[in-house]
This record gives structure tokens, C-alpha cells and sequence, in this order.
């Protein structure tokens, strides 16, 4: 009888990859996908270390399908925190029964079900990617880091930043492209660093243009996350305006507004710095999107910082942002610095950075009311299609719905959006023949 496995990927883009490389290991070792946990032989759980909070669902889930898996199963424990804390997490969790590192996420059969040493590592990230459901994919290009983020513990345990070739990024989005994938998110700790541990800095331009020639083949879009901003200029900047493909998505990592804070948080940057860069991006392409992350309650941070980083939104005026308490992790030199925020301020300063972002989110989005939009369906739920336009990466920001619809994944529809719902569009489909604006 074949033995079938389960994957539970939790984090970041960056995980969801390595799942699906789990995945392929798997199927190349002749195991079968299972739709439940419960019908597994094997239930391997990719778990998250970036925070607190994420470890503590890692965890949590981990004890929860050891609960609910059938007899007999083996449990694994991979991904950040199997790689970060090793022995002291198998010891903490006795229900797995492997806790197993990056070095041999490739060989989870040989390691977890026959008991043996594997007899080669497969390295993930040049694994064939399994078929998928939806019509976009996630393509790592690089694995690691090579910045000191004062409060970032991912080097620690992804090492040092380790670039893929151009030719197998480009053969792995072929694949996927030939496989019905219509849009490719390019991910890496550092994606605007790839090439540069390699000697060629500067190589995110030059394969964006080598994937846009697989527009031929199908790839409709190409969107890029996690760049830090002192990489967002030219060449990369007019190359992403310039090829159809790559949608004018800016995510970026910007993590605080106020010059002296970031300096303590060893990053590049000021709020002066960063508004120049956007507004010279918007008055290049106006339907230019921005998104970024902020770090509140980092140790020194002082009232004037968090003042600063209000009127950086008040005046930026990003499509999409989110905020996060800082949490000390071991390793970091965060965990030494003093001026520690009490929680209690810490808390009222997130809502304060809600009150701010939150209508300029909203106001973004009900701007779009009457608009004309390109939308790539992602699903079909009932009798409504669900989809996004270049405005919304998956998984991250707000869809657009599309009621009374016909259509299937990875269709590419114009949509006139009739209302905006939270983060949400509502729309109506375009006759057939009328482009989108």
C-alpha cells in the first residue's frame, strides 16, 4: 500500500516555497498526497521562528494534528524552528517524532520513515515544483541573508545569502508557467540583494528581463516582495515600470520612519529618504502600489520616533501596511539594548499607527470605485469569481469579487469596480472585447 503524506506550512511566502520542495521530495520518494492530516502516514508541519507569536502557533498546530493524526503516523517538525533550536525543541515536543533541519528537509522518507541516513541531500531549492491549484506561485530566488537587522535572528539560522543561477530560476517559472501558472511572486530574505554574493550585483534587473520573455508561454505577471530600500533605484526601478509583466508592486521593507531608530535597528534609511524614493516612483507611474511592515516598541524608540513614523504615514500614504510589536529574540543585538517600551505603550502606539493607516487604506480603496481594473482570477467561489488586480499580492492584501461571473483560475477579465468593502472590491465583468484600463 502506498504511504501518503500531509504538509501544515506556516510563516512566511519564503515557507510556502519549501513546502512545496518538501512536497516534490515526497512524490519523487513515492509517497502520495493526503487531503487530511488524518489520512496521513506522514504529517510534517513547516514551522515558523521569526517572532514569538509564530512560534507559538508552530507549536500549538504541532500538538494539535499530533492529537488528530491516525495511529500509527509518524509526526516531523521541520522548517525555522526545527533548524534554529534543534535538540532543545525535540526535547520540548515529544509528540513528533522527528525534528528534522534544512540539511535534510529533502530526505524526509529516509530520515522519518525507513530510519536511515539519507544517501544524498537534495537541495530544495532546485527541486521540480510540484502541480498547482492556483494560478500564481511563489519562486524563491535566493536563500539567506547577509544584513545584520539589529533585531532579525534569520541569519542566524539561514545562513549567509545564497543566490540561485538565472537558468534554473528561469527553467523552475517555465515550468510552472507550462504547468498553468500566470503569475510568478519572486521572494528572498533579500530580494533586491540577489546576485551580489555571487559577484554580480545588480542581477534582479537582468532577470526580470529573462522572465519576461516567458510571456509567450503565459506568464501574465511578475511581482516582487521584500525589497529593502536602499536597493529600490535604478536600473531596478525602470526596469520594473518598464516590462509588461512586472506589475508596479512596491513592498517594501522599511520597518520605522525615524533616522536615529533605524540606526539602532542597524538599517539604511530615514522617512525624508523614503518619501523622495516613493514620490519619484509615483510621478513615474501613478498606479504605482506601496506596501511596507513597521516595527513599534523598538528599545529606544521615544515618542518623537514614533511622531516621526505617524507623519511618515500620514504623508506617504501607502496602499497597504502592517505593524508589529517588536519582540527581542535571542542571538540579536536588539536583546542588549536598553530603553526597553513597557507593553502597555507599546500596544497604544500600534493603535495609534492603525488610526492613521486605516482610512488612508480605506480611501485607497474606495478611490478605485468606478474604475476600470485587470484582474487575474484566482477562484471560483460558487456563482463569484475572486481575483486581483496588480494592487493585490496573494494572500496579503484584499481581493476583488466578481459576482455572477463566468470564469476559471488564471482567466484574465476586466472588471468595473461598482464598491470597496473593507480591503475588498466589488466589481462587474467587462463584454468581452473591452480592455481594462
Amino acid at each position: 500500500m502506498v504511504e501518503r503524506f500531509y504538509v501544515e506550512t506556516l510563516g512566511c511566502p519564503k515557507n510556502a516555497v519549501d513546502s512545496d520542495k518538501v512536497v516534490a521530495s515526497l512524490l519523487a520518494d513515492g509517497l502520495e498526497p493526503a487531503d487530511r492530516a488524518e489520512d496521513a502516514d506522514l504529517v510534517v508541519v513547516n514551522t515558523c521562528a521569526f517572532i514569538d507569536a509564530a512560534r507559538q502557533e508552530s507549536i500549538e498546530v504541532t500538538l494539535a494534528l499530533s492529537e488528530t493524526r491516525k495511529q500509527g503516523a509518524r509526526l516531523v517538525v521541520t522548517g525555522c524552528m526545527a533548524e534554529r533550536y534543534g535538540d532543545e525543541l525535540a526535547a520540548a515536543l515529544p509528540e513528533a517524532d522527528a525534528v528534522v533541519g534544512f540539511a535534510d528537509e529533502g530526505a524526509l522518507v529516509d530520515v522519518v520513515l525507513r530510519g536511515r541516513k539519507p544517501t544524498g541531500v537534495r537541495d530544495l531549492l532546485e527541486l521540480p515544483r510540484p502541480a498547482t491549484q492556483a494560478p500564481w506561485a511563489y519562486v524563491k530566488v535566493a536563500e539567506g541573508c547577509d544584513r545584520a537587522c539589529a533585531f532579525c535572528a534569520i541569519p542566524s539560522f539561514r545562513g549567509a545569502q545564497r543566490s540561485r543561477t538565472i537558468e534554473s530560476i528561469e527553467a523552475e517559472v517555465a515550468g510552472l508557467v507550462d504547468g498553468g501558472v500566470v503569475e510568478i511572486v519572486l521572494v528572498a530574505q533579500d530580494l533586491a540583494w540577489y546576485g551580489r554574493d555571487i559577484g554580480e550585483p545588480g542581477s534582479l534587473a537582468p532577470l526580470l528581463r529573462r522572465l519576461d520573455r516567458l510571456s509567450d508561454r503565459g506568464l501574465t505577471r511578475i511581482r516582487l516582495l521584500y525589497l529593502y530600500p536602499s536597493e529600490v533605484k535604478d536600473p531596478l526601478v525602470s526596469t520594473m515600470l518598464e516590462l509588461p509583466t512586472v506589475v508596479p508592486y512596491f513592498d517594501l521593507s522599511l520597518q520605522h520612519a525615524s533616522a536615529p531608530l533605524l540606526r539602532r535597528m542597524k538599517r539604511w534609511g530615514s522617512g525624508d529618504r523614503f518619501l523622495e524614493m516613493i514620490d519619484g516612483i509615483r510621478a513615474a507611474e501613478p498606479d504605482a502600489v506601496f506596501r511596507s511592515s513597521f516595527i513599534v516598541g523598538f528599545p529606544g524608540e521615544t515618542e518623537d520616533d514614533h511622531d516621526q513614523l505617524l507623519r511618515f504615514l500620514d504623508t506617504a500614504r501607502l496602499d497597504w501596511a502592517g505593524f508589529f510589536p517588536f519582540s527581542p529574540e535571542d542571538g540579536t543585538a536588539a536583546v542588549h539594548l536598553d530603553g526597553v517600551v513597557a507593553s502597555a505603550v507599546a500596544e497604544e502606539r500600534l493603535r495609534e499607527c492603525g488610526e492613521v493607516q486605516e482610512p488612508i487604506t480605506r480611501a485607497a480603496r474606495d478611490s478605485l470605485i468606478g474604475a476600470r481594473l485587470d484582474v487575474i482570477v484566482d477562484s471560483v467561489d460558487g456563482s463569484t469569481l475572486v481575483g486581483r488586480s496588480h494592487r493585490e499580492a496573494p494572500e496579503i492584501d484584499g481581493v476583488i469579487q466578481v459576482p455572477g461571473a463566468n470564469g476559471r483560475p488564471g482567466a484574465r477579465i476586466a472588471v468595473d469596480v461598482t464598491d470597496a468593502i473593507g480591503p475588498d472590491l466589488i466589481g462587474v465583468p467587462v463584454l468581452a472585447g473591452v480592455p481594462a484600463a
